[in-house]
């Protein structure tokens, strides 16, 4: 199902189809995208990198998923980002054919390896439907650039967030700093992300980060699936056009939405998705909805 797709770093042994990182299932039009790397602590190697952006835009081109559930596996969801990852990148070519990289050359090869990373977790934005991040212990460095990318996120007692690139010298890059204080308050994402101290599980839903706190790792898998299984049930049409609106709608005036949301309306309104709703509702039945359209692509 899935494709091997270069994302100029080194090709791995392994395929799309038998990926390094993440356990991929289907369950009804929930798709479940685990990390499985435990005795790693999960950390985002190179193979993270192609593998996340290529599985994410597969399911959302198939569009037979309608909800997307990251989870992990073992003590922590994440310890971020492998530092190996780092070696050899933003090293541009030398302009005279010697050995020394030219230094414009080598500043522009650095701000290309910062796309390449950012488009990782716009993946997860992008895609048409929603998706929720389970979280476990630590969430750390790049992994508060990915659950900040998700719809929704959920976090088991034991669970912190960590903005760990200031405890490194370094400036989060990979989303953090744009999207966190479009969830949590600018002032709170201000202290974690000027001191690097460590968020715990009730702050964390004190101040919006997650929707919710769990006991336990089970008790959180089996209360997202449920929240994702009713989601998969709406019109998935109307769920995207609800995913487009709140995204547009944070990066945009009130007026801007509204009128984004006119134009949308006028092409998705009249579909059959509202007529089944109420059909359903009179004759006491679930709703029965048509997927998505697959993304469009170009026949080979």
């Amino acid at each position: 199902m899935y494709q091997v797709v270069d994302f100029k770093l080194p090709a791995q042994e392994r395929t799309m189809e038998n990926p390094t990182c993440f356990d991929v299932s289907l369950d009804g039009h929930v798709a479940k995208l685990e990390l499985c790397r435990p005795e790693a602590f999960n950390s985002m190697n190179r193979a993270f990198w192609r593998e996340l952006p290529a599985i994410v835009d597969e399911l959302d081109a198939e569009a037979e998923a309608r909800v997307i559930v990251l989870s992990s596996t073992g003590k922590h969801f994440t310890a971020g980002m492998d530092l190996a990852v780092f070696d050899g990148i933003g090293q541009g070519p030398a302009s005279d054919g010697g050995e020394t990289p030219e230094i414009g050359r080598t500043r522009a090869a650095t701000r290309d390896s910062v796309f390449f990373f950012q488009e990782a977790f716009n993946a997860l934005e992008q895609a048409r439907m929603p998706v929720i991040a389970a979280i476990q212990g630590g969430c750390i460095g790049g992994g508060v650039d990915m659950i900040s990318a998700c719809d929704m996120r959920y976090c088991t007692e034991d669970a912190f967030f960590c903005i760990q690139e200031i405890n490194l010298g370094l400036t989060a890059d990979v989303g953090t700093l744009q999207r966190l204080p479009k969830i949590i308050p600018e002032g709170v994402a201000r202290e974690y992300a000027y001191t690097g101290r460590r968020m715990p599980a009730a702050r964390a839903q004190e101040v919006g980060l997650v929707n919710g706190v769990y006991p336990s790792h089970e008790a959180m898998l089996t209360d997202v699936l449920e929240i994702a299984h009713e989601i998969a049930e709406k019109s998935p049409l109307a769920v995207w056009g609800s995913k487009e609106m709140l995204n547009f709608s944070r990066d945009h005036s009130v007026h801007e939405g509204l009128q984004h949301i006119a134009t949308w309306q006028s092409g998705m309104f009249f579909g059959q998705d509202m007529a089944e709703a109420f059909r359903a509702k009179q004759e006491k039945r679930a709703p029965e909805f048509a997927n998505l359209p697959k993304r469009f692509r170009l026949p080979e």
